[in-house]
């Protein structure tokens, strides 16, 4: 298990039964990169990763 794991086993507990759009989840990002510009380029790869999954390109870096 990574440490990251805690954090997203927090959130999935936490509000695993929200719904949310992706609108709102950018601009969540965006302020905690206003709030934390040290996380700015990992924020970055995350958005970037997010928004390509489905691409036939980068299927096979969505795999891992």
């Amino acid at each position: 298990m990574y440490f990251t794991d805690r954090g997203i086993e927090e959130l999935s507990s936490r509000r695993g039964e929200e719904e949310f759009t992706f609108a709102w989840l950018a601009d969540q990002l965006r302020i905690f990169v206003d709030l934390n510009p040290d996380f700015e380029v990992p924020v970055e790869r995350l958005a970037t990763w997010l928004a390509r999954l489905d691409d036939e390109d980068d299927e096979g870096d969505a795999e891992g």
